[in-house]
């Protein structure tokens, strides 16, 4: 009995450790930096009036050997609206995905991107910003500045 409870013992183990050890390198996604380059990975809008839509447009530049194609640029939310040709982008070529934001977040937004290239490759893209809310009424009137124009007295 005691045999036969060391060898199930013996075997589990065995086949744990097998699970274990499988081959690291073919599970790794594709190291993106060695095929594109970006410009910025997280573009910084400042401040912009509430309601009010902002875009920037990203540069990426090819500086691998292939062809890139963009197969899909997925955004975080709907506010957010991108523009992208999917190529192919030849070795050495820059190319562009504009994104517009619709400025209908009030105070303070981040928001992502997530790029989708051939290959498997993926990158995420960040933004962010502050949008602001005019004054619902403008300054007060002042009533020196009425005793200066002309013909008033």
């Amino acid at each position: 009995m005691k045999k036969l409870f060391f060898l199930t013992s013996a075997l589990f183990t065995t086949v744990l450790l097998k699970a274990q050890n499988t081959d690291a390198t073919q599970t790794q996604a594709p190291d993106i930096t060695k095929v594109v380059s970006f410009k910025e990975l997280d573009h910084d809008f400042g401040k912009i009036p509430f309601g009010k839509p902002a875009s920037f447009e990203l540069e990426i530049k090819n500086i691998s050997k292939d062809t890139v194609r963009i197969e899909n640029v997925q955004v975080g939310c709907g506010c957010t609206t991108p523009k992208w040709a999917p190529g192919p982008y030849a070795p050495g070529e820059t190319f562009k995905v504009g994104i517009g934001f619709n400025g209908a977040t009030d105070g303070e937004f981040h928001k992502v991107v997530t790029i989708f290239l051939s290959g498997g490759l993926s990158q995420v893209i960040k933004f962010h910003g502050e949008t602001y809310k005019a004054p619902d009424n403008p300054a007060p009137g002042n009533s020196a500045i009425e005793k200066l124009k002309p013909g008033s007295n």
